[in-house]
This record gives structure tokens, sequence and C-alpha cells, in this order.
């Protein structure tokens, strides 16, 4: 009985230790976060750290450090991007809506219409850099498209991330549980869906270069 408590493969354990390695990679987000303008990089190395975990392969510092280097120049660039598109579009939502009469209310309109693909995209985009290499806007597109063909999963995700911001923003226990482990719990659940979406992808790209490899040798 103790034994089978005590048994490090013991689900217990496994459980305990998965969540240890999510508060420590969520300490690594927020560490390299602080320059604020690393958050794409911080981010991106957070989702590919967390896709490993789900499949248990490498180990988190390393895959966290690995990733943040390789990917860094790319998504400070992604995320500078979205910063800029994304203030763009909350300045004139602001403004329309002061503005009010019909012209107000159409360009409102055009504006929450042109948020809705922004918002997707930033869904998938980061993901998409941490596993793909491409350039900056064949990242950008790639993440659009994904959104757009896995909608059903794409709108789940957004319902979760619609509610974590929600909670942020509202409540303030919510920004001490998503500096502390709550941004790592958030990209481990996500990682869910980033490798059902992407495992096919991979593993076409693979088979190809496998294929284009066996063709060399010949």
């Amino acid at each position: 009985m103790l034994q089978r408590i005590f048994n490090y493969d013991n689900v217990v354990f496994r459980t305990i230790t998965k969540i240890g390695y999510i508060w420590w990679l969520n300490i690594l987000w927020v560490i390299f976060s602080l320059p604020v303008v690393t958050i794409g990089a911080s981010t991106t190395a957070l989702l590919y750290s967390c896709m490993k975990l789900k499949k248990e392969e490498g180990y988190c510092t390393k895959n966290f450090l690995k990733s943040f280097k390789e990917n860094f120049k790319q998504s400070t660039a992604i995320f500078l991007l979205f910063v800029i598109v994304g203030a763009l579009l909350a300045v004139n939502l602001v403004f329309w809506n002061q503005t009010g009469g019909t012209l107000g209310k159409t360009v409102k309109m055009f504006v929450i219409a042109a948020s809705v693909p922004y918002f997707l995209t930033l869904l998938y985009v980061f993901a998409v850099q941490a596993r793909f290499v491409n350039t900056v806007k064949r990242t950008i597109q790639y993440a659009f498209v994904l959104a757009v063909k896995n909608f059903i999963w794409t709108f789940q995700m957004a319902i979760i991330m619609a509610a974590v911001i929600y909670l942020n923003f509202t409540w303030l226990v919510a920004n001490y549980v998503t500096l502390s482990i709550g941004a790592g719990v958030v990209a481990y659940f996500m990682c869910a869906y980033y490798n059902r979406i992407f495992t096919p992808y991979i593993e076409a790209a693979e088979k190809t270069a496998a294929e284009e490899m066996g063709g060399t040798e010949n």
C-alpha cells in the first residue's frame, strides 16, 4: 500500500510534478517578459515548452531557453506588429464610439469586424511561431488560416482567453493568480488544442523531409 502511494510513477506524484513544471515555466515566462518588448518571445517559448511537456519531451528549462533564443527576433517582430495594430484598433474604436452619428456607428462596426480576425490570429500566431519555421508574414497568414479551418476549437479557445482577460480586468486576485501560475496553466491547457491541430502538419512535413532525404541518397 505504502509502496504504491510513494511510487514516483504514481498518478498523484506525476500530477504534482507536472504542476511543478507548469509553475516553473510560468515563472520563466514572467521573468523573461519583464522587459515587456520580449513578451512575444517569452510567450512563444512558454507555448513551445508546454507543447513539449504535454508530450513529455525534453526538459522544461532547456526547451524554454532554446525556443526563446531561436525565436527571439521573429517573435519580437510579431509582438510589436500586433501591439501597433491592436493600439490602432483600440484608438479607432474609442474615437468612433464617442463620435456617434451614422458615420460613427458605421466605422465602429467596421473596426469591430476587423478586430475579429486580429484576435483569432493572435490566438495562434505565437504557437505557430513556436512549432514552424516561416517568415513573419507567412506565420501570420498560417495562424489566420488555421484559426478559420479549425473554427470549433478556435471558438472554444477564444471563449477561454476572453474569460481570462475579463477576469484579469475585473478581479484583482486574478492578476496575482495569472502571474504566479495562471499563465502557465492556460498555456498548458491551450497546448492540448495546438498539439492536436499541428500534429498532422508536423507529421506531413517530417514525411516529406524523409522522402526527400531518401531521394537524395538514391
